[in-house]
């Protein structure tokens, strides 16, 4: 049956421009929306989100850092060597953290039972007080955030399925329980953190999950480690609310990684994770687009994940981890199991 599915997004963060030969283009968008309003999916539908206000960035984010971002608005400048601006960014990276925030009221209201925010600039490489890695404001912690403060749930998961380790999202909550962030990555790669001993701090560890993985891995790679890891731990933290911090650059084809993940593979992960929400946090899930930078591959894979999110069936994959995949599950449950049941 259909599920009542927002697709969230604007036209105007195709204006974010980087320049020539930039990987994070407005070409990755724009061949998004181009397969989603060529090939219709049953029970989606799209919404226009609101910019993200300065209350819901500072959550999150310094002052002294989004007052950076104020004043280079109708600039070409630069952020940081990766995270260049054109005049139309500061606006595009307001709309991409506010879509977050839409699409997280949405879902928690009820408006809608599942939600993906099709976004750019993407957000989980940003720190507190920095852009980094292509990224401007930390979209998915800004939507957690809203989740916690605003809308009154009390324990948000954020899964990052991005070629890259979500360093920013890490280190924003890696000091909280209310938060628990999981982390599947290539290693060793950009941006060089995510060891599987980074559990959290404090009386928070446990509560920040990293599963570094070798290049080379598939779809039945993947599988098994959120078959392993990542159910256990959500089933025993019980989220209320799940992000998933949705990279599409594991893609096979795709030129910043060194994965071998299919659109049936990335989209057998959304199911297991709508299959989460559904048990545990009353069907309530958001998809926030990352990073993913061949085109075709991106294109398909959202959409097939979107298909999934609106209620098609996920693609079965046979959860069977390669030698490398083993030995990165014992990694990650030598770390965690002092923490969880696994």
């Amino acid at each position: 049956m259909p599920h009542d599915t927002l697709l969230v997004s604007a036209d105007s963060m195709l204006d974010h421009d980087q320049g020539p030969g930039h990987p994070e283009s407005p070409a990755r968008l724009r061949a998004i929306l181009d397969r989603l309003h060529a090939s219709p999916i049953a029970g989606a539908r799209w919404a226009a989100p609101v910019p993200a206000t300065r209350e819901q960035l500072l959550r999150v984010h310094d002052p002294a850092f989004v007052a950076e971002v104020d004043a280079a608005r109708g600039l070409y400048t630069a952020l940081d060597p990766d995270v260049g601006l054109a005049p139309a960014s500061v606006d595009a990276a307001y709309l991409a953290a506010g879509s977050a925030v839409s699409a997280v009221e949405a879902v928690v209201s009820g408006a809608a039972r599942r939600a993906f925010a099709l976004v750019r600039p993407p957000g989980h490489h940003a720190e507190r007080e920095r852009a980094m890695g292509f990224c401007v404001f930390a979209n998915a912690a800004v939507a957690a955030e809203h989740a916690r403060a605003a809308l009154g749930l009390e324990r948000v998961l954020i899964v990052d399925w991005d070629v890259h380790h979500g360093n920013g999202s890490q280190h924003i909550f890696e000091g909280r329980r209310d938060v628990l962030v999981f982390n599947t990555h290539q290693h060793p790669h950009y941006p060089g953190t995510g060891a599987a001993s980074e559990v959290g701090l404090g009386d928070a560890r446990g509560f920040t999950v990293n599963v570094p993985l070798p290049g080379g891995l598939g779809d039945r790679d993947y599988a098994a480690v959120y078959r392993d890891l990542l159910v256990p731990i959500a089933e025993q933290f019980r989220p209320e609310l799940i992000l998933v911090s949705a990279g599409f650059d594991p893609h096979r084809d795709d030129p910043l990684g060194d994965m071998q993940v299919t659109s049936d593979g990335f989209a057998n992960l959304c199911g297991t994770v709508c299959e989460l929400a559904d048990r545990l946090a009353g069907g309530r899930v958001v998809l926030l687009l990352e990073g993913g930078y061949d085109l075709h591959g991106l294109a398909d894979s959202v959409h097939a994940c979107a298909a999934v999110l609106a209620g098609s069936t996920p693609p079965a994959v046979a959860p069977t981890a390669s030698p490398g995949g083993e030995a990165a599950i014992r990694r990650a449950r030598a770390s965690q199991s002092a923490f969880w049941r696994l």
